[in-house]
């Protein structure tokens, strides 16, 4: 098994996916900014590390994910101010991939949104613009490293139960919702399928088993 760390520790995600990758035997250590986080983190099953990436530069982030095998951004910065979104949702997320590989982690998955890219089309005075180009250019970046990546494109979150089930864009998903717990279980089974290694896939909630669906 493997041991992994997830930057944005505390988000509505990432503590869906730190029980379920301890129930499957791996290692998880979560990165938060937040010291008031680290108890929810722990009650999650993950090791809490509490620094604030916006602010590390990549030999800092190198050493905080030394001896970790895999490593998943769940981080953001939420929306809102334009400046933020660009150093946290861009900046800081390239930062953490060249630390990944400095520090000999092979595998990174990153929880990106159903219609990222560089053509995008969201107008720039559309308060989403900054976003969609942060997540565009950082996704963009990781393509273009050596890492094992996979991007994974969530439609629209909700928090309904998760089903287990969802359908990838191939399959005929047009980017309608998909509840966070199944988000969660995509990346659980993305971390634990080779197969899904430099691919973006872009999903909803379906009619497929999702570690089907991945494959």
């Amino acid at each position: 098994m493997s041991r992994v760390v997830i930057f944005g520790g505390h988000g509505k995600v990432a503590l869906r996916l730190s029980p379920l990758l301890v129930a499957a035997g791996h290692e998880v250590g979560a990165i938060v900014r937040n010291p008031e986080h680290v108890g929810d983190v722990a009650n999650a099953g993950a090791t809490p590390i509490v620094a604030d990436i916006e602010y590390l530069d990549v030999a800092k982030i190198a050493a905080l994910v030394e001896g970790y095998d895999v490593a998943v951004w769940s981080a953001g910065a939420g929306g809102g101010d334009p400046k933020r979104t660009y150093a946290v949702d861009r900046d800081a997320a390239i930062r953490s991939m060249d630390a990944a590989g400095r520090a000999g982690i092979s595998r990174y998955v990153m929880v990106s949104y159903f219609g990222a890219g560089l053509d995008h089309g969201v107008d720039s005075e559309n308060a989403f613009h900054a976003y969609a180009q942060a997540k565009a250019e950082a996704d963009d970046y990781l393509k273009s490293t050596s890492l094992s990546w996979t991007i994974l494109g969530p439609s629209a979150l909700t928090l309904d139960p998760g089903t287990g089930l969802i359908d990838t864009k191939e399959a005929g998903a047009t980017g309608s919702s998909v509840t966070r717990d199944d988000v969660a279980a995509a990346v659980a089974a993305t971390i634990d399928s080779p197969g899904t290694a430099r691919r973006f896939i872009e999903f909803d909630n379906g009619k497929t088993p999702i570690a089907d669906a991945l494959g």
